[in-house]
């Protein structure tokens, strides 16, 4: 069942840190404004004109003179895009060692990846990348052992740029529809082939959104979209999503509209999925990113009505599974860190609700797969996992190979092995095969990373907040690392709309422990690491708890000595873009760099835009009352950014094609700062072109964006030079 829904300088003394990386540090005001003026080198950038717009909220009058930057269908917008690209990229230029970080995430990341397999009808498939592939290729092996490539979404465009963003196959198998993603767009397209020739069966289905692929038998599949926005497509509002039936051999134009055509059925998110049995078809519906109703319906029974299970928004409730009409659902609703409960199909309103794997103190996450039901805990937002069998009796504890993040174990009903994958800030991600009646693990696919792991250490600690409250953060780095205050340290955080930030290994972060950095998470509120009540904590009226965690976790690590103020920098994308945002602006004395990505950063207008308005929920509308005006306006990035204050260096960046968080956040964030900006450290704003929010951004483009952040982040802490990277 499908759930609902990252100096070069001259005259001054330079010491070696412990790191490897050479900094260069002066000791008196004098060598400070030399450095500083060093880092800005007379930037030139382009003139933003302002317009004359203001709003009025509550008879207050509220300028927004880069309105104009919000048309993303216009030509002056484009030439402003490409002039502030000149001036960013000039910049980055002077970075002597860009190259050189360039080719070791390069070498680092060329080795082959290997997702778990899964089985369709007489095949399995896998997903694999040989090294540096933009994107991942889709193999299958039949019974014999035959390996042939099924999809290769490297042909799918020249520059990589069109990705493969969904693969669902019909129940037997024979059927496959996939999504690809153009760009980086939300906006999809689905292509129906005969997966035993792979020949395209019909014209694609086009301008689809947020939205899953769930067949019915092998008939054909529900898919979800809005309509086509008018003006434009990367911005316009969409507000009305619907679900639709698409039977196979038939025009798109012919699909049925299954919920959402009527105002009493208009959310802004609609997902409909069929359970295995193919007895019921589960919608859910949502109008903002938090909460949804629920219904089903009997596909066993021709004509069935739409039965309501939830007629609110006050949880999160899916259904997991089914056997025949017990439904077994995952809910929050009256247990803030998730509970499963069973209902009979024929009355499934709450009041009937019977717990069948009850609520505890630490958040879980549920998955099915062999006949079993498999339920992950989050504790201080590390992994560990129960299974289950279907009376609701606990089997086992799984024995996770060390403290980290272990992947869902789901799959069909009939699998005898299923499969998860263990990683942590620091052990590249390995697969593992469990048996499900004997509960034991073996590896099945060990990771062909060159990286030593055994070098570096993770440690989790716990610091107070502004109002005490104790944030978990976990801190990597070298082993023997000197706390002498000169360590270059990325803190990274999100904050927001339940989203949990557990022990993940990359390839960027794995270059910047090697080149001596070192790597932060904190756990902040408004996530969902402890369950409901830490997500409404950091919501609305209570979201400068975020930001006010953010920045203890930024003094605890200076005051432990990990850092310092000049070496420290702060990074985060979307709603952590935001956070970034915020920061920076309340606190510029605090980091040295600040590393805004695809930000929500105009939060009086964020909800005009796309989707933007299902948001709400974690940030309300300006709109919303006359208190909530003025809490967005007092943190709002946009329209916080003062004159005569120094900002840290600042590096923005975006996708020009971004259709989740609009580029015009980022673009009037960057205008106000290089507007206003007194100090010397410069503000650019990098625009990736042809990309979007971030999903399948090929391999080659988020090698030379992570070389461009490292070497402009290194630039200007001070560093001279990098050690010897292999």
């Amino acid at each position: 069942m499908n759930k609902p829904f990252s100096l070069l300088l001259s005259g001054l003394v330079c010491t070696t840190l412990i790191s490897g990386l050479a900094a260069c540090s002066g000791n008196t005001a004098a060598d400070k404004t030399a450095v500083e003026n060093a880092t800005a080198k007379s930037i030139s950038y382009p003139v933003t004109r302002k317009g004359e717009v203001v709003d009025n909220y509550f008879d207050q009058q509220v300028a927004d003179p880069y309105r104009w930057l919000e048309d993303d269908m216009s030509a002056e917008t484009a030439a402003w895009v490409k002039t502030q690209n000149k001036v960013t990229f000039d910049y980055l230029d002077q970075v002597p060692y860009r190259q050189q970080i360039k080719d070791r995430l390069a070498t680092l990341w060329n080795y082959e990846k290997v997702s778990s397999p899964f089985v369709e009808g007489e095949y399995t498939y896998f997903y694999k990348n040989d090294g540096l592939q933009n994107q991942y290729v889709v193999y299958r092996t039949d019974k014999n052992g035959n390996e042939e490539v099924f999809l290769d979404p490297n042909k799918f465009s020249e520059d990589g740029t069109t990705s493969l963003a969904d693969l669902s196959f019909s129940k037997d198998g024979s059927i496959a529809a996939y999504a690809i993603s153009e760009g980086g767009s939300d906006w999809r397209k689905i292509i129906i082939i005969d997966a035993e020739t792979k020949k395209v069966l019909e014209e694609p289905l086009v301008d689809v959104k947020f939205s899953g692929i769930s067949w019915y038998s092998n008939d054909g599949f529900y898919y979800s979209s809005y309509d086509k926005p008018k003006g434009s497509e990367l911005s316009a509002k969409t507000d009305q999503h619907k679900l639709y039936y698409h039977k196979l051999g038939t025009s798109q134009k012919a699909d049925e509209v299954v919920f959402g055509a009527t105002a009493e059925q208009k959310h802004r998110y609609v997902g409909g999925s069929v359970t295995n049995d193919d007895r019921y078809l589960v919608i859910s519906g949502a109008v903002s990113t938090s909460g949804n109703r629920l219904f089903i319906k009997d596909l066993s029974k021709a004509n069935s009505k739409l039965v309501t299970v939830l007629d609110h928004t006050d949880s999160d409730t899916y259904i997991i599974d089914n056997k025949g009409s017990k439904l077994f659902l995952v809910t929050n609703l009256n247990a803030p860190n998730k509970k499963i409960v069973t209902v009979d199909a024929n009355k499934p309103t709450s009041d009937n609700w019977v717990d069948f794997i009850a609520e505890t103190e630490n958040v879980l996450s549920a998955s099915t797969g062999g006949g079993y039901f498999f339920t992950e805990y989050m504790v201080d937002a590390i992994s560990k996992v129960f299974q289950y069998d279907y009376s609701g009796k606990k089997v086992r504890e799984i024995e996770l190979p060390g403290v980290g993040s272990a992947s869902a174990l789901d799959g069909k009903a009939k699998d005898k092995t299923l499969y998860y994958s263990f990683t942590n800030y620091k052990t590249p991600s390995t697969i593992y095969a469990f048996d499900v009646a004997s509960g034991e693990t073996s590896t099945y696919q060990k990771s062909g990373a060159k990286f030593d792991s055994d070098a570096y250490e993770s440690k989790q600690v716990f610091y107070p907040s502004k109002d005490g409250t104790k944030i978990p953060m976990i801190i990597t780095y070298k082993k023997g690392l000197e706390l002498d205050g000169n360590n270059p340290t990325i803190l990274y955080g999100y904050g927001g709309f339940n989203v949990s930030l557990t022990p993940r290994f990359s390839v960027t972060r794995a270059v910047w422990l090697e080149m001596g950095g070192i790597y932060a998470v904190a756990n902040l509120r408004g996530g969902g690491e402890y369950g409901k009540k830490w997500h409404i904590a950091g919501t609305q009226l209570q979201k400068q708890n975020v930001f006010d965690d953010f920045i203890a976790a930024g003094e605890f690590l200076i005051d432990k000595g990990y850092t310092s103020n000049d070496y420290l920098a702060v990074n985060g994308g979307s709603n952590g873009g935001l956070l970034v945002g915020a920061v920076m602006t309340q606190r510029p004395d605090l980091m040295k760099v600040a590393l805004p990505a695809v930000g929500v950063l105009d939060m009086l207008r964020y909800h005009t835009f796309t989707a933007g308005a299902g948001w709400a929920y974690d940030y309300g509308t300006a709109e919303q009352s006359e208190e909530m005006f003025n809490y967005l306006k007092g943190y709002s990035p946009v329209h916080n950014v003062k004159p005569g204050t120094s900002y840290p260096a600042t590096m923005v960046t975006t996708g020009d094609h971004d259709d989740r968080v609009v580029p015009a956040h980022s673009f009037k964030f960057a205008a106000e700062l290089q507007d206003k900006q007194a100090g010397n450290a410069p503000v650019m704003i990098r625009i990736e072109t042809n990309a979007g929010h971030g999903a399948g951004t090929p391999v080659s483009k988020t090698i030379e964006q992570y070389a461009d952040i490292y070497g402009f982040t290194l630039f200007n802490m001070g560093v001279k030079t990098l050690p010897n990277l292999q």
